[in-house]
């Protein structure tokens, strides 16, 4: 099993005994995660962008506009230290004090350096494993894009490195003191599904639904 290295940066200064640094805990929550959030430093003001990303092997990828700051301070320096997250939220955790309140959840934090990808047949091939993350099955149907729309798209690479995951499950954790308290305690989760597929007013007649957007069971 391949584990990461445990570094300063990668330690956290609360609940340190909830971090994972094993590559199979890291990458199911990458894989599942469709949002992440990106963070850098533009002129010393501090930057965050949410975004759609995919894990190919031991990296993370991102895809912004050319002309997204990102790829412009990429392009200008050779890289960009950044600090990538995701997080997935599995119940919020009510105990019997507020103060004790809590959510289970699964989050990767990554640091280092973001740089663009100038293959082009990388570039594709990244986009078309986003594309497939998100909507298994699309990209065999749905027109990938031309050289044009690939010189206006900028494919970024986050080498997973200074990695790790955090994960929290179970019960609350109340005080003695609040234990005799009649008030309900325990977890609610929350469950997540896609609905059924909408249609486009545009779409010709006689287009079925695919079979990739059949039924889809919460998790």
């Amino acid at each position: 099993m391949t584990v990461y290295e445990r570094t300063p940066e990668t330690t956290p200064s609360r609940h340190p005994e909830r971090a994972r640094y094993d590559a199979d805990t890291v990458h199911s929550i990458l894989d599942e995660a469709l949002i992440g959030h990106l963070a850098f430093v533009v002129d010393d003001v501090p930057q965050v962008l949410p975004t759609l990303f995919v894990r190919v092997d031991e990296s993370i990828f991102l895809h912004f506009s050319t002309g997204a700051g990102p790829a412009r301070l990429a392009k200008r320096r050779w890289g960009i230290p950044v600090s990538f997250e995701a997080t997935l939220v599995d119940g919020l955790v009510l105990a019997r004090s507020t103060f004790n309140h809590s959510a289970n959840y699964r989050s990767v934090v990554v640091h280092g350096k973001l740089s663009l990808v100038d293959d082009k047949a990388r570039k594709r091939e990244v986009m078309r494993q986003l594309v497939e993350k998100i909507v298994p099955g699309r990209s065999e149907d749905a027109r990938g894009p031309d050289d044009r729309e690939l010189r206006q798209t900028a494919v970024m690479e986050l080498p997973l490195e200074t990695v790790s995951a955090k994960v929290r499950t179970g019960d609350p954790k109340d005080d003695a003191r609040d234990m005799k308290r009649e008030c309900w305690a325990g977890v609610v989760p929350l469950l997540y599904g896609r609905g059924a597929p909408v249609p486009a007013a545009d779409l010709g007649a006689g287009i079925t639904i695919p079979r990739y957007l059949g039924p889809q069971t919460p998790r």
